[in-house]
């Protein structure tokens, strides 16, 4: 699965690009590329320093700090996608800059790692042997079971 990813990603960017390239030009798609760059770390700059912010009061109040270190991975990997050229991935970055977005995505996350965990939990915590479906056990007086 990962090893497609690789491969059609790239593919995909190429294909977006120049699609991009023949609706507004060459050179506007060029600009868009190198903008987004900067415009990147300027975003990363301005909502790491919220997520930090938010990582330091729920600390300072003695509450864990799940939903903020989560908030601070996502602003991380935001980042990280808009500095990668392409349009794809800018767009991917911006959702997981722009807080309303960002709030769904981590919703998505913890959603899903919380289903993964009750599934990892239930199969390990499973009897080993059948299960008495129907009920037909019976309790047995324990001077019957060694005469």
């Amino acid at each position: 699965m990962i090893l497609l990813l690789l491969v059609c990603w790239p593919i995909a960017e190429l294909f977006v690009a120049i699609e991009v390239a023949q609706a507004i030009g060459i050179l506007a798609t060029v600009l868009l590329l190198i903008v987004s760059w900067p415009l990147g770390l300027l975003l990363v700059r301005s909502e790491g320093r919220a997520a930090w912010w938010r990582l330091s009061a729920a600390v300072a109040e003695g509450r864990p700090p799940a939903r903020e270190v989560l908030d601070g991975a996502l602003v991380m990997t935001g980042g990280a996608l808009l500095i990668v050229p392409g349009f794809i991935t800018d767009v991917i970055g911006l959702v997981l800059l722009a807080p309303p977005t960002r709030a769904l995505a981590r919703l998505g996350i913890v959603r899903n790692f919380q289903s993964r965990l009750v599934v990892r939990a239930t199969r390990f915590s499973a009897p080993p042997g059948p299960a008495d479906v129907e009920s037909t056990a019976t309790d047995v007086d324990h001077a019957q079971l060694h005469p």
